[in-house]
């Protein structure tokens, strides 16, 4: 008995610490570009030597997050696939509308899950339509205990796609 309780005990774990994210699954597909850090890079990346006030912003971020996954592709069948997949996602979780915005046939929708504060944010995801010249999907998460305040920085020091959005909803926020 005791050896099936510990065979449960592990199997249970082992999937909370390997469980996929929902949106894994964009991960190596064809016509879609992936950024994908994880926490141990994020861990390294925090370790760098600082000189300047806005090297150090980037760094006291980078401490907070867990992990940040980007999706992009120009391909509509699979934009329809990352948006179906995303707003599925939001209907299932605890995740709060931030910020809508439709402008020259781009549309942009920020939602977070909050942290202990008003700013505080544990969980963000943005979806982009129609982004750029090339008319781009871009699908982010990003996740950890943060302030949505200091998000500017990261897009700037990461060049991230959808970052001039995310600047946007970061001031809007305040």
């Amino acid at each position: 008995m005791r050896k099936i309780f510990l065979s449960l005990v592990l199997v249970l774990s082992a999937n909370t610490f390997f469980a996929q994210s929902v949106f894994d699954k964009f991960d190596g597909q064809d016509n879609i570009a992936t950024v994908i850090v994880n926490k141990k890079m994020f861990t390294l990346l925090s370790k760098m030597e600082v000189k300047d006030k806005e090297t150090q912003q980037y760094v006291n971020l980078i401490k907070k997050l867990d992990n940040l996954k980007v999706f992009v592709t120009e391909n509509d069948k699979k934009a329809d696939e990352m948006r179906a997949t995303s707003e599925k996602y939001i209907k299932s979780s605890a995740l709060e509308e931030l910020m809508r915005m439709t402008e020259k046939g781009k549309s942009v929708k920020i939602y977070v899950k909050s942290g202990s504060s008003e700013s505080q944010v544990k969980e963000l995801l943005m979806f982009v339509d129609g982004a750029g010249p090339k008319n781009q999907s871009v699908l982010m998460s990003l996740t950890g205990d943060f302030d949505l305040n200091e998000l500017s920085v990261l897009t700037d020091k990461m060049n991230l796609p959808g970052g001039d959005d995310l600047k946007k909803a970061s001031k809007g926020k305040k």
